[in-house]
């Protein structure tokens, strides 16, 4: 299937240059499913041109991509880089006639620190934190989500990589998170723990087994608390025997 690709200007943050999204656009009328996509980089790197591999593929599939650029350091860290993810979530629920979609058939794709940006998402939509920028109309709640090798445990990912000696990783997280609390509270595996008020919409997570830039449990699959709330979203990981690092 043909894909017809388009850079568009999705939000002008006060003080900050432009933010734009390359929209991935299948052949045909529509309506498609559709997904907001957030690339990696440990919180402080990339574009959203990382995965154009990816937002092909979809599309050329039948799905709608939306690849969307976001603040990062040293210009603005957590909270913030989360509140841009959030508006990119409703500026395409709020536009979904625009791109060929429909409100109920947005969803999400994360990768690395992109799938933590995208699961913090998924179960805390209406933070008022995350959803500090204005647009009235329609929440970030999604349909489902896709969180590829996800930093789902800042925390202890954290404290892993400061135990191997990998300074890149170490001062990534440094620089995006203002201390351990709050890599602790805004982190998708502890708010699972701790048993917060949540929303769980379908989730998919993919992650290789060979990726030592997570720590083994991460690696090796969902702790017993996600594991719940899969069950009750009627969702389940998905463990890839796959040798790939990822970049954060």
């Amino acid at each position: 299937m043909p894909v017809h690709t388009e850079d568009i200007e999705y939000l002008r943050p006060e003080g900050s240059a432009p933010l734009l999204a390359r929209y991935y656009r299948p052949e045909g009328a529509g309506p498609f499913p559709a997904v907001l996509e957030v690339h990696g980089g440990a919180w402080t790197s990339g574009d959203r041109l990382n995965n154009v591999a990816i937002g092909e593929y979809l599309a050329a599939r039948g799905i709608v991509v939306l690849s969307i650029d976001f603040r990062m350091p040293p210009a603005v860290r957590y909270p913030e880089t989360v509140a841009d993810v959030n508006f990119g979530i409703r500026f395409l629920k709020t536009n979904a006639g625009r791109f060929a979609t429909r409100i109920d058939l947005v969803g999400g794709l994360g990768t690395s620190s992109g799938g933590h940006l995208l699961l913090l998402n998924a179960l805390r939509p209406r933070d008022p934190r995350y959803a500090s920028i204005p647009l009235p109309g329609v929440d970030a709640g999604l349909a489902f989500a896709v969180a590829c090798w996800p930093v789902a445990d800042p925390l202890a990912r954290y404290r892993a990589v400061r135990e191997r000696g990998n300074e890149r990783l170490v001062e990534a997280h440094r620089q995006f998170w203002p201390s351990e609390d709050a890599m602790a509270e805004g982190n998708p595996q502890l708010i699972v723990e701790r048993g917060e008020p949540i929303e769980k919409p379908p989730v998919l997570i993919m992650q290789g087994t060979a990726d030592d830039n997570l720590t083994p449990d991460m690696a090796a699959g969902s702790r017993p608390a996600e594991e719940k709330v899969f069950s009750e979203a009627k969702t389940a990981p998905l463990t890839t025997e796959l040798s790939f690092r990822s970049m954060g």
